[in-house]
């Protein structure tokens, strides 16, 4: 079980950080547009809805990455006051009754509406340009399968908890700058402290 869990989490954490790259370009591009129209006074036709389809698979595709690392907005003003063993379990019927059948419904009909997509080579009636979009309608079904996967990974950490009593916590991978900051000023503190004393 622990095995799978961290062969989920590592795989979110690779797609997640594999479509991150997607803001630079994203930035880039958008930076570039500015230039065009305001220096330059000639706008591209294509940039908006460039930007547009790498969000949205940024977006997309981070939602596994986001699971796996607990991130996902709760409602946890009640939930944190309960029990570990009572939050497993709602945790549980909550992801077989809401999650898993929301997210094969998104696989399926993400899946039938990339297909469409790709028969006719979709591309945005938005923009004057003709942007292809039937590529990135497939990030649909990417996405689903990613968060089921992750979610089978969820549901064994219930189980885990339910069994042992304690959550399976994902390896640590990123730190928050916040966290990151608080700790180097602890260091200093102790630092200085243990100066002060010898």
């Amino acid at each position: 079980m622990i095995g799978f869990i961290r062969l989920a989490d590592s795989l979110s954490s690779w797609f997640g950080k594999a479509f991150a790259w997607l803001i630079i370009l994203m930035s880039v591009g958008v930076g570039l547009q500015v230039l065009l129209r305001y220096v330059f006074n000639s706008p591209t036709s294509w940039s908006l809805d460039v930007s547009y389809i790498m969000y949205g698979s940024i977006f997309m595709v981070a939602g596994a990455y986001t699971l796996s690392r607990n991130g996902h907005v709760r409602g946890d003003f009640l939930y944190r006051l309960w029990p570990i063993r009572v939050q497993a379990t709602v945790d549980l019927i909550l992801y077989l009754v809401f999650f898993f059948p929301a997210v094969l419904a998104l696989i399926f009909a993400g899946w039938k509406y990339a297909a469409r997509a790709w028969r006719y080579t979709e591309t945005s009636v938005f923009s004057p340009a003709g942007v292809p979009v039937f590529q990135f309608k497939s990030v649909i079904v990417l996405a689903g399968i990613l968060l089921f996967i992750q979610g089978l990974a969820q549901v064994l950490r219930c189980i885990i908890c339910l069994r042992d009593g304690y959550w399976l916590q994902p390896e640590e991978d990123v730190l928050e700058t916040e966290d990151q900051l608080l700790a180097e000023a602890a260091e200093s503190r102790i630092k200085d402290r243990d100066q002060e004393q010898t």
